[in-house]
């Protein structure tokens, strides 16, 4: 249940992890890869030294599309970290109406929860299995009356007893091979399962919105909730998976899970703070109207990633060594902007590149799960092929360089658009087209998309 070692996890490993999806920011990726390698050489050191160390937040700067959100998240699955995205921009100053940003912390807790009781339910899995055809066993073959219950029992009847009991052993363990051999899956059996009826959920309302109480009430509630146990009709294989996932929550310890959970946020938490520019005045010291409640949202965030203590429904979590990363386009504004206590919290910048003819074009071709990948993939379920040539894949990249050029550069989120363009009539086609093959190649980009690419305000509203 314990969080993965990180020991083989050198930075240059990481880096070669996330290559596999990201294409580029090499300095994004050895500052996030540097970060995490130090979340394990802080567990090597001696406790008094330990806690004095904190995580070195990182600040990602570049336009939308260059791969700041990918690059965290990657790195969260790669490490199996307690994983939250959030957006600064719905966070709201103490007094206002909104989320207040403790809610993160909470959220993450809530995300922990959920991994570490998943990583537990797959290792609890072959003894629910057992249980759970133990239980279907039980139905098919129930076991025979219990005689020692009786006053007294002539040798006779005793006899009798035992070989009625072991006969029953014998029928038992021949359809225990039987279902082993899943020759029973498709015979009905009756079996009872549990229905827990609903409880009530409670929310508390405050100025910060709808939010947890610190007390899980609704834990309380579910226990409290009393459970039904009715008898249903189903096929071997059904019931067996029904009473395989009630068993695992019968074996689930939710106090251990907890504790757990907790725990991992604690020295494992990774919080993505997106668009942070978008709470930083435009011209420092001259914020007025909305900028004041922006800067209100700077000082509260101080508090958690400077490392505090956050009251959640599992407890409370100290937030001194969740790593915090935030990004931000900053067009209008620069991380100078943010107030100076924030700014000491964020010592690592990164600024990302806008991406260029040759990005778009590794992106279309190197990634694990390329888009040319997906789209194969995703018409190939209807029977359809697709092929995509050398040249077809340079024209789609000078495709979207130029109508990012022209309108918004919204990085490689424009090859979406052009993907959705381009084979749009194949895939509202495909279920009639069975068997067929489509090429793509520079041509059929032109035809598609050249007179739209080439009219700057038909791009804007179709590219």
């Amino acid at each position: 249940m314990s969080a993965p070692d990180i020991k083989e996890l050198t930075p240059r490993r990481i880096v070669v992890e996330l290559d596999r999806y990201i294409v580029g920011q090499d300095d994004a990726k050895r500052s996030v890869a540097i970060a995490i390698r130090n979340r394990w050489r802080r567990q090597q050191l001696s406790p008094e030294m330990r806690d004095d160390v904190i995580p070195k937040n990182i600040i990602m700067m570049g336009p939308t599309g260059v791969g700041k959100t990918e690059i965290a998240r990657r790195l969260a699955s790669l490490v199996r970290a307690p994983f939250i995205k959030v957006e600064a921009s719905k966070f709201t100053e103490v007094g206002y109406v909104g989320r207040d940003v403790e809610s993160m912390i909470r959220d993450l807790v809530e995300r922990s929860i959920n991994m570490v009781r998943e990583e537990l339910l797959g290792a609890l899995q072959p003894e629910a299995r057992r249980q759970a055809e133990e239980r279907v066993l039980d139905a098919l073959l129930p076991p025979p009356p219990a005689r020692s219950s009786l006053p007294s029992t002539p040798d006779a009847e005793k006899g009798e007893a035992e070989d009625e009991q072991a006969r029953h052993e014998k029928s038992r363990a021949r359809l225990k091979e039987l279902l082993a051999e899943g020759k029973l899956d498709e015979r009905e059996v009756e079996v009872r399962v549990e229905s827990k009826s609903s409880a009530p959920s409670m929310d508390v309302f405050s100025n910060q919105g709808v939010e947890h109480m610190g007390f899980d009430f609704q834990n309380l509630f579910d226990r409290l909730s009393p459970s039904k146990s009715v008898s249903r009709k189903m096929a071997v294989r059904e019931a067996i998976g029904i009473l395989q996932e009630q068993e695992a929550e019968k074996l689930i310890d939710r106090d251990k899970v907890r504790a757990e959970a907790v725990e991992r946020v604690q020295q494992a938490g990774i919080v993505f703070v997106d668009e942070i520019d978008k709470i930083v005045g435009r011209e420092s010291g001259k914020a007025s109207g909305p900028d004041v409640s922006r800067e209100g949202v700077q000082r509260d965030l101080l508090p958690i990633v400077e490392g505090s203590n956050v009251q959640t429904r599992h407890g409370m979590v100290k937030t001194d060594h969740i790593l915090f990363i935030a990004a931000g386009a900053f067009h209008v504004s620069k991380p100078a902007d943010m107030i100076p206590e924030l700014q000491g919290r964020f010592p690592i910048r990164v600024e990302l590149n806008p991406l260029r003819r040759e990005d778009f074009l590794r992106i279309l071709t190197e990634p694990k799960n390329a888009l040319t990948k997906q789209y194969k993939a995703l018409l190939e379920t209807e029977g359809v092929t697709v092929e995509f040539t050398d040249d077809s894949l340079e024209a789609m990249a000078e495709l979207a360089t130029q109508v990012n050029e022209q309108t918004q550069n919204i990085g490689a989120r424009r090859l979406h658009t052009v993907f959705e363009k381009l084979l749009e009539d194949s895939l509202f086609d495909a279920s009639e087209r069975s068997g067929e093959t489509v090429r793509v190649d520079a041509a059929f980009v032109r035809e598609k998309l050249g007179d739209i690419a080439d009219s700057e305000d038909m791009s804007r509203y179709v590219l």
